[in-house]
């Protein structure tokens, strides 16, 4: 982790404690004054603010706060010298920036984080921010810096396949993580420093390779997605069913289109419907959506759920509506 001053500032602070100790023990000794008093001597004199000494000072005294004067002057000239190169070139307010974003992170809880903000990163964070779903990006090329800034998204710069820079997102808090990088060295190498810190987050990785699947999944992703074998994959369903296709499309998560899916955690919902069935649960009635899955404990998925099955623990239900429906679903449920 960066440190918010440098060591410049550090110096420069320790110079002005060296100062006035130097006057107070002076004074002391000169004076023989208390503590107050050679403090009080001290502070008027190295902000030469006019104010009258505590009593008429002899030769030595007069001597030992010219001296004290030259020091304090040298310690104001050595300080604004360091404070202005630190806000011309700007570190002065990129330190700033650094703790606030740091302040921010340390507060996430049960926050997604998303290694890499290339093309799949940004269409992941899209999606996050659309739901509400807090997340903060970890990137390290400079050239992404201006599109987070310009997009609004809490980002590190920072290495994702570092131990440090990782930590530093909140892992061990984090509820999923998304390792969106171009190489699969890199994502597998996430992958295992994730699954480290954090036994139960949630992890998606991207592969561009198939040999690259079976050993992200080993190491630890939950999932592991190949865009270029999905985006082939549905070119080739638009020729062979088109009209499936398309209305498949249409059932997204995205709140955009009359057809929307949502997904219900049981684990969620009001404890009065644990162990009860989906009948007990009444959605048309209640919302007008439908159920048409069922994720067991097991991770098995009954597609066309029977009104019947129960609802345990750690178990989800996929619905089925339009906007307004699963906006009323959202706010009952």
């Amino acid at each position: 982790m960066t440190t918010y001053l440098p060591r410049k500032i550090y110096r420069a602070i320790g110079l002005f404690i060296s100062v006035i100790t130097i006057g107070v023990i002076g004074y002391m000794l000169l004076s023989d004054e208390n503590f107050i008093n050679s403090l009080y001597m001290t502070i008027i004199t190295m902000t030469t603010v006019g104010f009258g000494e505590v009593h008429p000072l002899n030769q030595h005294e007069k001597l030992f706060t010219i001296f004290l004067i030259l020091i304090s002057i040298s310690a104001y000239g050595y300080t604004a010298s360091i404070l202005t190169e630190f806000i011309a070139n700007g570190r002065f307010f990129e330190k700033l920036k650094l703790k606030k974003v740091q302040k921010e992170i340390s507060q996430l809880e049960n926050h997604t984080i998303v290694c890499g903000y290339g093309r799949n990163g940004k269409q992941a964070v899209a999606k996050l921010k659309h739901f509400d779903q807090p997340c903060v990006v970890i990137e390290k090329r400079k050239d992404e810096m201006a599109d987070l800034e310009r997009d609004g998204v809490l980002y590190i710069e920072g290495d994702a396949t570092i131990d440090e820079d990782l930590i530093s997102t909140g892992i061990e808090r984090a509820k999923s993580l998304i390792t969106a990088l171009p190489s699969d060295a890199d994502n597998l190498f996430v992958v295992l420093t994730a699954r480290q810190y954090n036994k139960k987050c949630i992890i998606i990785s991207r592969a561009s390779n198939e040999s690259s699947y079976g050993k992200l999944k080993f190491a630890g992703a939950t999932n592991v997605i190949m865009p270029d074998k999905l985006g082939g994959a549905h070119m080739a369903s638009l020729v062979v069913t088109p009209d499936l296709v398309e209305f498949v499309d249409r059932l997204t998560i995205a709140g955009e289109v009359e057809a929307n899916l949502e997904e219900i955690s049981v684990d969620e919902l009001p404890s009065k419907y644990l162990h009860k069935t989906i009948l007990d649960l009444d959605l048309r009635n209640h919302t007008g959506c439908t159920v048409i899955g069922f994720k067991t404990a097991g991770n098995d998925y009954i597609i066309n759920p029977e009104a019947t099955i129960k609802l345990e623990a750690d178990t989800h239900l996929i619905v089925l509506g339009n906007k307004e429906q699963i906006k009323k679903l959202r706010e009952i449920f």
